[in-house]
């Protein structure tokens, strides 16, 4: 298979948010180490993560000018000498720097197949979102049958997920969203749904769970809904596990947890459970292919956009005016 010297790639040029990515058409085309995949990207998963660190505020994170995006489905089109499990033709998802691009790398032993009769673009989301939901449902969050949990943006691309799993799991869940995709939420299955900008947010949690407060708390905006997200959940046995921050840093000190929020907070960092504790998430991984064999979890339905408008994506993103999975396609 012919693969050209350049290719066209979103750069990112500044720290200044997505309006300093630049569409350029020179990027050289990588070579595949020992164990890495050269793919050809068919759609790029958009996330919350890329406008972190289009702001700089991804803990070290890349410093520009850097080609952006990190999560990519495609094609294989050349393997490194030491692989042995993926030959060039089969399509895959997985987690690469640079994604934003018509080729990028991909670890040849963390990239998963794009399942049988699914678009490469339905893909996305099964190597990033699925297992960061999975991750803070279960092994961290703890999740049982019969308990409450409450999902922060759940109509997002991790939220929505959320929401399947844990009513699969036997949870009754709370969702909150703005008040325009409600309607999608309550689809998935959530059985209540709360307005995200309430400012009654902790009341209305209490009310439903008769006083109490939930279980488990996915806590993924961050600024003032981290403390509703604290005051909502159980007195010492409630967990809050934090997956992102999407609205901004939260302070949290100790005086609070002993006096006043008497919760576990568990924060989440899904390259970090990958790197600190495999053996955790490699047990995720074979739960999420169980979940999609079972029929539990199915093609996703990104919205797409051109490469070309991956600016104009990031900042819809940014302002919360999309539902679910965003892709670009080059």
């Amino acid at each position: 298979m012919s693969v050209p010297r350049t290719m066209r790639a979103l750069q990112q040029t500044a720290l200044t948010g997505p309006q300093g990515l630049r569409l350029i058409t020179d990027a050289p085309v990588p070579s595949p180490g020992p164990d890495e995949l050269l793919v050809r990207v068919t759609a790029a998963g958009v996330n919350f993560a890329d406008l972190d660190q289009a702001s700089g505020v991804f803990h070290n994170g890349p410093q520009p000018p850097y080609l952006a995006g990190f999560e990519a489905a495609g094609e294989i089109v050349a393997v490194g000498g030491s692989v042995t499990n993926w030959e060039p033709g089969a399509h895959v998802v997985g987690a690469g720097f640079g994604a934003f691009a018509e080729y990028v790398l991909l670890g040849a032993y963390t990239a998963a197949p794009v399942p049988a009769g699914w678009a490469d673009a339905q893909a996305l989301g099964m190597v990033v979102n699925w297992p960061a939901a999975l991750a803070a449902l279960r092994p961290l969050g703890g999740l049982a049958a019969g308990q409450t949990v409450l999902i922060h943006a759940a109509a997002g691309g991790t939220g929505q997920v959320a929401v399947k799993m844990a009513k699969h799991y036997g949870a009754v869940v709370i969702g909150t969203a703005s008040a325009g995709k409600h309607e999608t939420v309550r689809g998935l299955g959530a059985d209540h749904v709360l307005d995200s900008r309430s400012s009654d947010l902790v009341s209305e949690v209490l009310a439903l769970t008769g006083g109490t407060g939930v279980d488990l708390v996915l806590e993924s905006v961050g600024g003032a809904t981290l403390e509703a997200s604290l005051a909502a959940a159980k007195r010492v046995t409630g967990r809050v596990v934090v997956i992102g921050m999407s609205a901004g840093k939260a302070q949290l000190t100790n005086w609070d947890l002993v006096y006043r929020n008497q919760v576990c907070v568990v924060g989440l960092n899904l390259g970090v459970l990958i790197q600190s504790a495999p053996q955790v998430f490699g047990e995720v991984m074979g739960e999420l292919s169980a979940l999609v064999t079972a029929g539990v979890l199915g093609p996703g339905n990104p919205t797409v956009y051109p490469l070309d408008d991956g600016p104009k994506a990031l900042a819809e993103l940014a302002n919360r005016s999309t539902i679910g999975k965003l892709a670009l396609v080059p």
